[in-house]
């Protein structure tokens, strides 16, 4: 089967090669599928960097989210069982995580509706217990984590503000239904989200990129709201001040999402039963920025890692059209 697999760490577009290599064989509690979509996520990147806290042995395939289809013929959507990971022919997943495609979204739609949207959901409401009428702030909201929180806070009835890099993304965002816009490169952050609640500030804020848009959210947070810390995109870790927490009588909450499977695996399956019926109804649909063919797979895990995607990109394995 074809595969893309890395050998030693560093930037994809350098150490993810494109190989003819034998399938892998399932271990206990595992099962073969064979690809229909395999979607990129920025873990994806920091796995080739050597970066992610989790660390597959060298050679092994990237690609961490997969719409499947199993011997028996089910269209699936699962994480992938690493190192046998989702930029392949075939992939190795766990039996027990494997959740049915939403018919509602197509291959592609659906392999970039379980990791972003799960985490989306659990950090929303069970982390930092969204309440309709309250103001979401969502940093990246045009990207493909941030447009899931940005479709699931509209769904959830609250006041969703995105802050985006560019006019280009500030439309994507408009057209997912952000109330209001904000580009960080031409306006004020911090300035904004105040004129637009009142000085209030946003109740709950959604954070998968660290760095200054984190210590933009401790600036505009209101007084006992929610930060959800969902990643670094930006590489920077941020280091908050919790006697500022104190003194604003706000909360920094972490989000593991992949934890769940282990802690409450029932938890996903409803998860998963609310966003199929999302999407059965239209009140989400992944973002889709672009399906990639399998041959530029490498140039598309380097592009999320640069940050110059907008929405989701998805490898389609060869003679797909999802």
């Amino acid at each position: 089967m074809q595969a893309w697999r890395v050998y030693e760490n560093g930037e994809p577009r350098a150490v993810m090669r494109r190989e003819e290599v034998e399938p892998p064989a399932p271990g206990d509690g595992q099962v073969l599928l064979r690809v229909r979509a395999a979607n990129v996520n920025f873990p994806d990147a920091l796995l080739c960097r050597g970066h992610y806290q989790v660390r597959p042995p060298l050679p092994f395939t990237p690609g961490v989210e997969v719409c499947a289809e199993t011997e028996d013929g089910r269209r699936v959507i699962t994480t992938a069982a690493l190192p046998h990971g989702g930029f392949a022919e075939y992939v190795l997943a766990d039996a027990a995580g494997l959740l049915p495609a939403p018919e509602a979204l197509d291959d592609a739609e659906a392999a970039a509706l379980h990791i972003g949207y799960q985490t989306g959901w659990f950090g929303l409401h069970r982390r930092a217990a969204l309440q309709e009428g309250e103001t979401l702030l969502v940093h990246a909201a045009a990207g493909g984590v941030g447009s899931a929180a940005v479709q699931l806070g509209k769904a959830a009835g609250a006041t969703v503000i995105g802050v985006v890099g560019g006019p280009e993304k500030a439309a994507v965002a408009r057209a997912l239904g952000c109330d209001l816009v904000i580009d960080r490169r031409s306006e004020d952050v911090v300035a904004a989200v105040k004129a637009a609640t009142g000085g209030r500030g946003a109740d709950v804020i959604y954070d998968p990129v660290g760095g200054e848009a984190y210590r933009q959210s401790a600036k505009c947070v209101a007084f006992e709201g929610r930060i959800v810390i969902v990643g670094f995109a930006s590489g920077d870790v941020p280091a908050p001040a919790l006697n500022h927490a104190l003194v604003k009588n706000y909360s920094i909450l972490g989000l593991h999402w992949g934890l769940y499977a282990a802690k409450d695996p029932a938890s996903i399956g409803r998860c998963h039963e609310t966003l199929t019926a999302y999407a059965a109804k239209g009140i989400v649909k992944p973002l889709i920025g672009e399906r990639v063919p399998f041959a530029a797979a490498a140039d598309a895990v380097q592009r999320v890692a640069d940050g110059t995607t907008t929405g989701r990109l998805v490898v389609l394995p060869e003679g797909a059209h999802a």
